[in-house]
């Protein structure tokens, strides 16, 4: 049996993109032309029936650009100040480049109590309900503006993984840059092999630790492997690929082989607020 096949097959669909996918590297702009290919692809899935969630960073960075502020911030209150700017603009260009489909949009700004508090976490999962209800592509992100440890701990990785457990989605696509698993960097070790399919996650964690100065660690492939343990353990299929060309989005959804596939595993015992510590 195709190992993809319930990729195919998935309804309900979370995807992830990383600030540096959506801008151009240049000048930190946000990279409209991906953008408008990102929200095409999310209007063919839509068109297709499917039902699809966007987990989007660049707050901070589109906050950074408005400005003209080349320095990366390094206070709590400076990282605070360019994500309420950015993510007004942000949102704004989703709303406007949406409408072209005629998709109403939903910003959600989710902080760890979200998730961690039963009330709050049972009100988001039925705003989420209604939402795709409506037929509206929910855009989530981070609350960095108001929360003090939210910057200096979460990352969207992991945040797109617990909302695709809160939500009970059938795949998570993880969309960055770069194109899935290896067994070492590759940017260093040129022996490094492509690992296309992930049958047990927590063998690769302690590679994922390990390489934390690239894209690879913190931030970078660990937390992808941390979202992949939250997201199989809770019955979620994920596939880790490049945000290069966002039609690949569309070839992932066909179940082609395409980037790693982390194929889900219902654990009844698997507690995914654990995750949150």
């Amino acid at each position: 049996m195709d190992i993809r096949v319930k990729v195919r097959d998935a309804e309900r669909i979370v995807i992830k993109i990383g600030s540096s996918s959506i801008t151009h590297s240049e000048t930190g702009e946000l990279n409209l032309s991906k953008i408008e290919k990102l929200i095409r692809q999310i209007a063919d899935l839509k068109g297709a029936g499917k039902e699809v969630m966007l987990v989007s960073s660049g707050a901070i960075s589109t906050g950074r650009h408005a400005l003209g502020i080349k320095e990366k911030p390094s206070t709590l209150c400076e990282k605070q100040a360019l994500a309420a700017i950015g993510q007004a603009r942000l949102i704004m260009e989703y709303r406007k480049l949406f409408s072209e489909y005629s998709i109403t949009i939903a910003q959600i700004l989710m902080t760890k109590t979200t998730i961690t508090d039963d009330n709050y976490r049972e009100n988001a999962k039925a705003t989420f309900t209604q939402l795709l209800d409506y037929g509206a592509v929910p855009i989530v992100n981070e609350n960095d503006t108001i929360s003090t440890y939210e910057i200096q701990f979460g990352d969207n990785d992991r945040l797109s993984a617990l909302v695709s457990t809160l939500t009970e989605a059938d795949l998570l696509i993880l969309l960055s840059d770069i194109d899935g698993l290896y067994t070492d960097d590759p940017n260093t070790n040129k022996d490094a092999k492509f690992v296309d399919y992930v049958d047990d996650v927590d063998k690769y964690m302690s590679m994922g630790k390990s390489t934390s100065k690239s894209d690879f660690g913190t931030g970078g492939m660990y937390t992808k492997l941390l979202a992949a343990q939250i997201a199989t353990n809770s019955g979620t299929d994920m596939v880790i690929a490049s945000a290069e060309d966002m039609s690949i989005i569309e070839n992932i959804a066909r179940g082609e082989k395409i980037g790693t596939y982390f194929p889900a595993k219902q654990n009844k015992d698997f507690d995914w607020l654990n995750y949150l510590e």
